[in-house]
This record gives C-alpha cells, structure tokens and sequence, in this order.
C-alpha cells in the first residue's frame, strides 16, 4: 500500500514539475502576498489630514493647535476662517476632521466668558465610520494632553481623576500583529484549498482517471496519494510566512512553535479535504475552483472573525461560525502569536478543527468513486 501511495505522490510531483511556474508560483506567491498584505492590513490611522479654525487667536487657541500639529496622527492641510468653509474641505476628501476653537475660548478657561466657550468642535467626514471613530479618538486623546499641560502650568500636581492604563498582549495596539497572523491562516486556505481542489477534477479532464479506476489503488491510497504532496507543499508555505511574519514584521511569537506547526497540520487537514470535496463536486477545473471560491472561501472569511469580530453579528449568524474551521484556526494562531497561550487553552479549538476536517475528507471520500 505504500509503495501505491508513494508512486501516485511521485506522479503528482511530476504534474507540478511539468509547470515551472505553477510550483514557483505556490511557493513564492504566499511570501509575496504576506508581503503585501502585511503592509495593507491594518486599521491603524496614521497623518489624519485636518483642517483648522481658530475663531479666537490666542495663545492658548495655538497652543491646542500646536498639540493637533505636533502629534503623528494629524497633519494640519488648511486653516479656514470660517465654519463654513467646512464643508468643501470635508466633502472634497481634502480633510478627514475639522478643529473648531470658537471665539472666546481663552477667556472661557481662565473663567472670564461664557462657559460654553470652552467646548472645542471636532467635525469628522463619517463616510468612512471606522476610520472616523479612530480619528475622533486620537482627537480627544489631543485635547485630553492639552488639558493636562493647563493643569500643570496652572501648578495643579494632581488632576481629579488619574486612569492609568495598561495593554496586555499588544502594548502598542499595533493592529498588524493581530491582522498578519489572520494573514497566514487566510493564505493557507487560499493555496492549498485551491490547489487540492483540481486533484480529482484534472484527472477527469485529462482523461486518466480510467487509468487510476482500473489500478490497483484503493480509494482511501488514492485520496492520500493526491493530498500528501499538497500537504508538503502546504507546511513548506507555513514555514515561509511564519518566518517572514516574525523576521520581517516583527510579530512576536510568544507561543510553542511546535504546537503552532501542529496545528497549521492539523489546519491543512481542514483545507485539503474541503478542496477535494470541491474536486470530486465538479466536472472542470474552474467549475472546481469558483466552487471552492465562491461556496467556501467567501464566506469563511465573512464569518471567521478574520474581517469581522463574531461577537458583533445576530445570533443566528454565530450559529453558522462554529461550522467555519477557518474561526478555530484564528483563535490557535492569533493565540500561540500574541498571547502564548498553550495545549491546556486551545484544545477545544484543536478538537473542533480536527473533527471538521475527518468529516470533510470523509464527504470526499464518499464523493470518490474508485472501481478496482
């Protein structure tokens, strides 16, 4: 049964080979995608572009002004005179949030004026409502510093209330550390899943699953035979992106590196047998991989928690994630990374990943009509 086994891997080594480009392909394309990807995928807002209206020409209006201006997170574009004059720069795109200091407003914080004059006005184009909240935020973070050097120039050595804040696991809350381990769990899909999926269909096309029918393979050493050499070349890609996302990005891997390899094995499981299930559905080649896209991958990575936290979607929709193996894979990945958390946390996710993929590669089976 071995030597079956280890002559139909040879064979599929053999199909690579015959496309130099599809084999470079599998192995230089989820370095180059990481790559890309780690830059792209972060929800972190850096040089937020603001306008300035300063209604009071104070000092203490340019030294608020000066902290917008001195903090990485806003670059100051223009300064309009006007209120009015808002809404070209906000509907323009020109400027993400606009700074109003009104009339009075020194005044107001030495308690000359009107009280109300104190109340600083943060305007913000909601088009893009997340990177808008972030932006209000960092805004307020501002005016928060500002406060604090009036009320050391003014000789207060204490404010009424002092929080003090500490990030465990992401100190600087860098969001790629938390979107590049996503990353990896999301190429592996892509690769091996699209890869595995033309295993039974290429066959067919080419007109040699006859030829396999009448050897003397059995299903269960044919289904092996396709998949363990898109098994290698699977763990060969873990290595690769797990080294360029902790040389390169820097992302720490606080965690076992040995559990972290058997569970991207264990993962591989998952996203082999789902690409075979494709394969023994379809009747071509891309009929196999718009299967795989469209029915599989699309809405793994919609309800894996990858884009989208679980927890924010209606309860019927979080029903349907316990069936994504993608959501077991983030939580061991994202876990191993960031927090180093082991086997005594993360074997219900273990256990879930696993189930899935016997039970999928045992629909494919099933699907695999092999006649001795």
């Amino acid at each position: 049964m071995m030597h079956r086994i280890r002559v139909l891997m040879w064979k599929e080594f053999l199909e690579l080979r015959r496309d130099p480009r599809l084999f470079g392909l599998l192995i230089v394309a989820p370095v180059l995608q990481l790559g890309v990807l780690g830059y792209a995928a972060t929800t972190d807002v850096r040089h937020v572009p603001i306008v300035v209206v300063d209604g009071d020409r104070t000092p203490a209006s340019r030294q608020l002004i000066a902290h917008f201006a001195g903090s990485t997170y806003f670059n100051i574009v223009g300064e309009a005179m006007a209120p009015s004059e808002i809404d070209t720069e906000l509907a323009s795109g020109k400027a993400w949030l606009a700074v109003v200091v009104p009339a009075g407003f020194d005044r107001a914080l030495e308690g000359k004026g009107d009280a109300t004059m104190r109340q600083v006005q943060l305007l913000a184009d909601g088009s893009d409502a997340n990177s808008s909240g972030l932006a209000l935020a960092y805004a307020a973070s501002v005016v928060s510093e500002f406060n604090q050097a009036r009320a050391a120039a003014a000789g207060l050595t204490a404010l009424p209330l002092d929080g003090r804040v500490r990030v465990w696991f992401n100190p600087l809350l860098e969001s790629r550390d938390f979107m590049i381990p996503g990353v990896i769990a999301l190429l592996l899909l892509v690769v091996t899943a699209n890869l595995s999926s033309m295993a039974i269909v290429r066959e067919r096309e080419i007109g040699t699953l006859e030829q396999l029918n009448v050897t003397p393979l059995g299903r269960w050493e044919l289904i092996l035979g396709k998949l363990l050499p898109y098994s290698l070349i699977g763990f060969i890609d873990v290595l690769l992106v797990c080294a360029v996302a902790v040389f390169w990005f820097e992302i720490p891997l606080r965690g076992s590196v040995g559990l972290l390899l058997f569970g991207s094995v264990v993962y591989l499981l998952s996203t082999l047998g789902l690409g075979l299930l494709s394969s023994s559905l379809s009747s071509t080649q891309q009929q196999a991989m718009m299967t795989t896209t469209f029915f599989f991958m699309l809405p793994m990575i919609y309800l894996s928690g990858f884009i989208f936290p679980i927890e924010n979607m209606p309860t019927v929709i979080q029903w349907f994630t316990y069936a994504i193996p993608l959501r077991y894979f983030l939580v061991i990945v994202r876990g191993i990374f960031l927090k180093g958390i082991g086997w005594d946390i993360l074997w219900p996710q273990f256990a879930a990943l696993a189930a899935w993929g016997l039970i999928v590669i045992t629909l494919a089976a099933a699907r695999t009509r092999k006649r001795a």
